[in-house]
């Protein structure tokens, strides 16, 4: 898939095309730095013990570093353009999940909110350039553009992405169809006569959900709680570099062959042939029955008996075990790992630092999470009954529940539980 469109260049220093030709290539490593957006954030978010927001400020960072460095050149070099890819998908990845699970916002609103934002994003670009065409990438402002977009482009895939699992219940594994069914769709759409530029831009937002299912169904264990999603059990960090590695083959490939290269600067300024009109109107029609088919069949999967979460109500009861029994398959590092930030929740908790004990107990969560597949496969009873205390402790933080914090002494009690349940 390419993109071809006219395009009048405003005023501004002209440079070669910025964005590498649209080729297998160019998709191939697109879905492997998707891939790694998922898995790398969630292995530095959870494995590390880092905490969401501070990953999310750290990647911030790196990208206006990164994006720097690729603004000031004058031409596409594959090296510092892919890193900023990379470097884009995780952001935009915590983002959405910073609304997600930070300030529990539902992932309709956050793929509604998204959605009007690249629209916005779109039309500024579209009013001030007069086309959307990556091949035309060749001014600052267009460039800017362009990465802004890029940007929205994967907040917004991850909120869709990840609320059409919430809708359907589909396992990772199910889940790479539906937007690989789509993308084969635009293609055939395109290659019909459907506008290229809209056809290079929603397959370009669909390759977000599509790479994550792959690095989710890679890296998640091979046995999970009910509606708890099950893969390869690779882990995150195996995923992250079996595809790091992938993307750097990739990058190395085009940087010695020049093959995703626009050779000349009258290349990258020309113009190029409109599309056939009639084709165009009728692959849009195409494009609005997909969605509504799209919309059909999640509303279909939807209403059907799938395994989902189990109900609020019903994630704290758990079997019953002395003082230190659950934990005691447990690896000792990890366990005193555990133990260090419940002692910091609770020291916060006592003192009145509720900041302090939120963030602790936050970090808590995403270090149990993060260990899940290396601890219950040790002990089912142990992990479940640990699993369903910290659910407990939680709730009185309003830590992955809806409910507003509860007060200090409830959060200490169960603090306090939780620390006599691991010895």
């Amino acid at each position: 898939m390419t993109t071809t469109t006219e395009a009048r260049p405003r005023s501004g220093r002209l440079m070669l095309n910025k964005v590498p030709e649209v080729t297998i290539w160019f998709w191939v490593i697109k879905i492997l730095c998707t891939t790694v957006g998922e898995s790398f954030a969630d292995w530095i978010n959870m494995k590390l013990g880092v905490g969401l927001v501070n990953t999310a400020w750290i990647f911030t960072a790196v990208f206006v570093v990164v994006l720097a460095v690729q603004l000031r050149l004058k031409r596409y070099v594959p090296f510092p353009y892919w890193l900023t890819v990379v470097v884009v998908s995780v952001t935009g990845t915590l983002y959405t999940d910073i609304l997600t699970d930070q300030l529990n916002v539902p992932l309709w609103i956050s793929s509604a909110v998204f959605s009007v934002l690249l629209a916005v994003v779109f039309g500024t670009w579209w009013l001030r350039e007069r086309t959307l065409s990556i091949h035309s990438v060749t001014t600052l402002p267009r460039e800017s553009f362009y990465w802004l977009a890029v940007l929205v482009t994967f907040a917004l895939g991850t909120a869709t992405g990840d609320w059409t699992l919430e809708l359907t219940g589909w396992s990772p594994g199910a889940s790479v169809l539906l937007p690989l069914g789509l993308i084969a769709a635009i293609t055939a759409l395109w290659r019909f006569g459907a506008n290229p530029v809209l056809s290079f831009w929603l397959a370009y937002i669909l390759t977000r959900p599509l790479g994550a299912n792959i690095g989710d169904w890679l890296a998640s264990p091979k046995v999970a709680q009910p509606g708890e999603p099950t893969g390869l059990a690779l882990g995150t960090f195996t995923t992250s570099l079996i595809f790091l590695g992938l993307i750097l083959a990739t990058v190395v490939y085009l940087t010695v062959t020049r093959s995703d290269v626009t050779e000349t600067s009258e290349a990258a300024h020309a113009a190029h042939a409109t599309g056939d009109p009639r084709r165009e109107r009728v692959a849009l029609a195409g494009f609005g029955l997909l969605a509504v088919a799209t919309a059909g069949l999640l509303v279909w999967a939807h209403g059907q008996p799938h395994v989902g979460p189990a109900p609020e109500e019903n994630n704290t009861s758990a079997v019953q075990m002395a003082p230190g029994e659950a934990v005691k398959k447990f690896p000792p590092a990890k366990v005193a790992a555990l133990k260090a930030l419940a002692s910091t929740s609770l020291k916060d908790a006592r003192s009145g630092n509720a900041k302090g004990a939120h963030a602790a107990a936050q970090s808590l969560r995403d270090l149990w999470d993060a260990d899940q597949a290396s601890l219950q496969p040790l002990d089912q009873t142990g992990w479940t009954s640990i699993d369903a205390q910290m659910d407990k402790m939680l709730k009185t933080f309003g830590i992955d529940h809806s409910n507003p914090p509860m007060s200090p002494a409830q959060q200490e009690k169960e603090l306090n539980a939780l620390l006599t349940d691991m010895g």
